[in-house]
């Protein structure tokens, strides 16, 4: 592994559905802007939108790409198991994703698993976990929350509510988002990214303050812009952002390809591709 697993950002998003949810900030959501739409059809898309992650294997494909910064392999369901703690001040980063103890995302995984399998072996762990919710600490999680996780993520129910919680919280917002923008593919795969990377918060450094500021710099195609000028500003935005959060930190996941695709012309995401992110290189035939 070249480099530490990259965790999201840190941000708390309190699901509205969560009956049992902790006392916290009130739920993050796009701004009544960023929600509009004009001319949507009937499953989100907006007229003209070009097809894009909807196609299984679109879709296996961007899990393929986000795995490689976030659990530095393409072979997404090797990282249920997945946990550590990288030192970025976001407490244990764990499973297919990078759910975090600290960010809010893990928290509610386990909580809408434990309603669903009150058995389960991380149920233990609630009290815990809402303790240190928006901070790095472990306390009462150590020393068993990491192996309860591995142990727990041999459970092919866990396995389908990490991969739930992720396309609820991340990739479904993302593409649905894309689409109403008019992107494709490939501005499809960078929201997602994005959305995993900085939280579906609509504060500046947020996903969605990243795109209001992208959009005051160039229009999104559904606005009648060019794709190509519209996912430049964003990248360089949500570059320019990742830069001031952590300086010195590692874009290859936008410069060596999300930038690399976008410099092709390939707004498709057709394969093959050929991509680094830290210092390793991918190929997806």
């Amino acid at each position: 592994m070249a480099a530490p697993v990259v965790v999201t950002g840190a941000y708390l998003l309190i699901p509205a559905d969560t009956a049992d949810a902790p006392s916290a900030p009130s739920a993050v959501t796009a701004p009544a802007a960023s929600r509009e739409a004009g001319g949507d059809r009937a499953d989100g898309r907006a007229e003209g939108a070009p097809a894009g992650l909807a196609s299984p294997e679109k879709k296996e494909l961007a899990q393929q790409l986000v795995s490689s910064a976030e659990n530095s392999t393409v072979e997404w369901r090797t990282s249920y198991g997945a946990i550590e703690d990288d030192g970025h001040g976001d407490g244990y980063t764990a499973g297919i994703i990078g759910f975090c103890t600290g960010t809010h995302d893990l928290l509610a995984l386990v909580e809408r698993y434990t309603r669903a399998r009150p058995d389960n072996g991380l149920a233990r762990y609630l009290p815990a976990l809402r303790a240190v919710d928006g901070t790095g600490s472990h306390e009462g999680l150590d020393p068993g929350f990491p192996d309860a996780w591995r142990a727990e993520a041999e459970v092919p129910a866990f396995r389908k509510a990490q991969e739930e919680e992720r396309d609820r919280v991340y990739f479904d917002p993302a593409v649905r988002r894309a689409e109403r923008d008019g992107l494709g593919a490939l501005g499809q795969f960078v929201y997602y990214d994005a959305m995993v990377f900085h939280g579906p918060d609509t504060g500046p450094d947020g996903f969605y303050g990243l795109r209001e500021r992208a959009a005051e710099r160039a229009a999104t195609p559904a606005a009648g812009g060019s794709e190509t000028d519209f996912l430049n500003a964003f990248l360089d935005v949500r570059r320019a952002a990742m830069l001031a959060r952590r300086p010195g930190i590692d874009t290859s996941r936008i410069d060596t390809a999300q930038r690399r695709f976008l410099g092709a012309g390939n707004l498709a995401l057709r394969t093959p591709l050929t991509w680094q992110t830290y210092g390793d290189t991918y190929r997806v035939p």
